[in-house]
């Protein structure tokens, strides 16, 4: 299709120039009149399977030196539609939830959608990344019922509480968000993500150190640029434990003397196996007793006990959601912000 690309930034916004030549069928097709929006879904298709980092929205499309078309790829349809004999409306649509003390209750998706994003909302974040975690999270609700039939209300994913649950914390104001939501789900309906036709699971995290991390066990993580995330209120957090209290926390005796190696890295950084006085701890399992919001972790130990400086706020893995703000916050929609953190992962939409 194109044999060259370059971006350039005229001063204001960077602008992706892509050349072809009219031996080529797409240049035919730009002859033919062929609509934008058409040229824009496929000129899409072409940025993101060529991995290019390119997030503006003005394109140039070159033939044999001269500029033949202008496009704008802010809000160009990159849906493909799936057809289904199933109804798979929000409100239509029943997700059975497993709850802690192993009863089940069944709910419609709309309610567990508005749930699940509940335990997200505070006003810094903008409505598009609401979206986007709206579309991953319908994703993870079809995945589960598909595979399991049955959803756990808390997993390593989500953690579902009733939207009525959030009615004392945010008060006066539970109209206005429950409205807000609700709109927000709707105008996602029936979008969901896929990867080799697969349902994906939904990797999301607050903020890590400027790149996401890539895993083999999922070939939809890739490593992307999330620069902005080092500069998140909450990026790094230094904690500080006594012996005393740290002996309680990890149920290890120390007399003054402490042996700490790592056995296991993952991606070079992240705590995954570290060893304390002959004691062996999973990364997660000392996260979850220490409370540390990363396992890309310092500890530094002293006379009086240790202290714990970490990076970034999650897994790293999928889509951050710091980051995902800010591409909020300069016009990018929820489609590109899902296209820029999976840039693998089709975006499809069932047949209402």
């Amino acid at each position: 299709m194109f044999y060259r690309y370059e971006i350039r930034n005229n001063g204001k916004e960077d602008i992706l120039y892509l050349y072809l030549n009219m031996k080529e069928e797409y240049s035919k097709e730009l002859g033919r009149n062929a609509s934008n929006e058409e040229l824009s879904r496929r000129t899409k298709n072409f940025i993101r399977n060529n991995n290019i980092n390119f997030m503006g929205r003005k394109v140039f499309l070159i033939v044999d030196g001269i500029i033949v078309r202008t496009l704008d790829i802010s809000n160009a349809p990159n849906i493909i539609e799936k057809k289904s004999n199933r109804n798979y409306l929000d409100e239509a649509f029943l997700v059975t939830l497993k709850l802690e003390d192993n009863s089940f209750i069944e709910i419609t998706l709309k309610e567990y959608l508005l749930g699940i994003l509940g335990g997200f909302y505070f006003l810094a974040i903008e409505k598009e990344v609401f979206k986007a975690l709206a579309v991953l999270f319908r994703t993870y609700a079809y995945k589960m019922m598909e595979e399991k039939h049955f959803i756990d209300a808390n997993s390593y994913f989500a953690n579902y509480s009733s939207i009525d649950n959030f009615r004392l914390i945010w008060d006066k104001e539970y109209d206005d968000v429950y409205k807000f939501l609700e709109e927000t789900v709707k105008e996602t309906e029936l979008n969901f993500l896929v990867y080799n036709k697969n349902y994906i699971l939904p990797f999301v995290h607050y903020c890590n150190d400027g790149m996401t991390c890539s895993n083999e066990g999922y070939p939809y993580l890739k490593r992307v640029n999330s620069l902005w995330d080092v500069s998140a209120p909450y990026y790094i957090e230094s904690k500080e434990f006594k012996y005393e209290e740290l002996s309680s926390l990890l149920g290890i005796y120390f007399n003054g003397n402490v042996r700490f190696d790592v056995l296991e890295l993952e991606n070079k950084k992240f705590i995954k196996k570290v060893k304390i006085n002959n004691k062996v701890f999973a990364g997660e399992e000392l996260a979850e007793k220490l409370d540390l919001k990363s396992l890309e972790v310092t500890f530094l130990f002293n006379n009086k006990g240790l202290k714990t400086i970490t990076k970034g706020w999650g897994n790293s893995l999928g889509l951050s959601i710091y980051g995902a703000n800010e591409l909020a916050k300069n016009n990018c929609n929820y489609i590109s912000i899902l296209n820029y953190y999976y840039p693998t992962v089709k975006i499809m939409r069932y047949e209402s």
